[in-house]
């Protein structure tokens, strides 16, 4: 992964050496709002207007970040309302580019063929890492947000009026407070955790985020064991952000992550869990191991070298979860 550095293309990795081997994510950098009428975001960020037509989603099938958006766009019904293009799995010197592979739509709103150029036709003098999803708006050329937490929080009411199906209210008000405290939790250990295990350079650095990923698993396992969903009988943004990461860990993480104390098909709440999302009506739609696989194992030539793709592992997620044991949502 590359980064922009006065809007001039660097393919450059983190530095490491710089942070005692470990890894540190940077923070995203466009962090504007869409509201249903323009107005100002939760934080005071600037409001654009939420319209159908006007945005567009760039995203990879591979990524787990992204993938919280595609799920979000999914459920709520906007796949009319907001545009989107996939980028090819591979993320080579030039960082995520656009290609005719399986799975890939190309750039119909910037005629792009490298994700770094939409960033610069947002901001041609831009510093920093070319992440997705990246939301951009058609009406005034740039884009609004790449913050996944914030995206999945857009799509989750701001297109309400839009909508071509039901959904619920992922983000209710009277659970934000516990939605947030556990989003935290689990970030740091298990979302950015695998990622502080594959990209350590140092074994101590490994080490300590392979402890906290394997203790916050562990407490997961015991939360689920008598709630149906993170927050109990409701299903919420707390969930999908875990998904993305437990649907990716068995084939990805445990392997190439070097997270191998356990796979999460050996938590039999958790496992069950996996595979209720997995099964929710649209899900498996938004789930592509072959970009997933493909994307980890031949993009990390530092981790793996030979960019050999495992064959496995055998997993079937569409059997029975047994999660109605729980009361129902």
């Amino acid at each position: 992964m590359g980064l922009l550095v006065n809007g001039e293309w660097r393919d450059q990795w983190y530095d490491t050496e710089k942070t005692g081997g470990s890894f540190e994510r940077t923070k995203t950098s466009f962090r504007n709002w869409i509201t249903p009428n323009g107005a100002p975001g939760p934080d005071g960020q600037d409001g654009f207007p939420a319209e159908s037509g006007r945005y567009h989603l760039y995203v990879s099938l591979a990524c787990p970040w992204a993938h919280r958006a595609l799920i979000f766009r999914k459920l709520k019904g906007l796949e009319e309302v907001i545009s989107l293009s996939v980028v090819d799995w591979f993320m080579g010197e030039n960082g995520w580019e656009f290609s005719d592979r399986q799975g890939t739509i190309p750039d119909t709103v910037n005629g792009a063929s490298k994700l770094y150029e939409v960033y610069l036709k947002a901001d041609p003098t831009f510093t920093g890492r070319v992440t997705v999803p990246v939301l951009w708006d058609r009406k005034t050329g740039t884009i609004v947000n790449n913050e996944s937490a914030e995206i999945i929080r857009m799509l989750n009411t701001g297109f309400d009026a839009f909508a071509t199906r039901q959904a619920p209210d992922f983000y209710p008000a009277d659970l934000r407070g516990e939605i947030d405290a556990i989003n935290a939790t689990i970030y740091d250990a298990v979302n950015n955790g695998v990622y502080k295990c594959g990209f350590a350079t140092k074994q101590e650095a490994y080490e300590r985020p392979f402890h906290a990923l394997f203790e916050a698993l562990d407490e997961l396992e015991a939360r689920l064991s008598n709630r149906r969903y993170l927050m109990g009988e409701r299903i919420t943004e707390a969930d999908w952000r875990l998904f993305t990461t437990l649907v990716r860990f068995d084939a990805v993480y445990h392997g190439h992550f070097k997270c191998n104390l356990r796979q999460i098909a050996d938590y039999p709440n958790l496992f069950g869990y996996l595979r209720e999302l997995y099964q929710w009506p649209g899900v498996a739609e938004t789930t592509d191991f072959h970009h997933i696989k493909h994307h980890y194992y031949e993009s990390h030539a530092t981790i793996n070298p030979t960019r050999i793709v495992p064959l496995g592992p055998d997993q079937d997620l569409a059997g029975p979860h047994g999660r109605e044991r729980l009361k129902a949502a």
